[in-house]
């Protein structure tokens, strides 16, 4: 009668090890969960991206405003009757050649 009993608990131990580590079981859920868990902060990201994007479309539509300083910071246009002023940092030299001598002016 002894050995029926350690057969069960055997069995019983087995069918646990299935249920715990085996494939579908609480480590595998942890896993998913974890995952889940990452794949949501990442949707979540993309989706104020895709709303800023959104925004930004919206605005273009709209409005000569947002296409004049989108064409002002990527392509430096400047608008009939404005005055562009470039400022050099201190410690940095200029040199311009002249087209006529090709003499470094300072």
């Amino acid at each position: 009668m002894k050995w029926v009993t350690w057969v069960l608990l055997f069995a019983l131990a087995g069918l646990q090890y299935d249920l715990w580590m085996g494939h579908g079981g609480w480590h595998d859920m942890w896993n998913l969960e974890n995952n889940v868990i990452n794949q949501n902060a990442s949707n979540e990201a993309l989706i104020q991206r895709n709303r800023a994007l959104t925004a930004e479309i919206k605005d273009l539509a709209d409005g000569k405003d947002a296409i004049n300083e989108m064409a002002r910071d990527k392509l430096g246009y400047i608008q009939d009757g404005e005055v562009f002023y470039r400022f050099v940092p201190s410690g940095t030299l200029v040199t311009t050649t002249n087209n006529q001598n090709n003499i470094p002016q300072r």
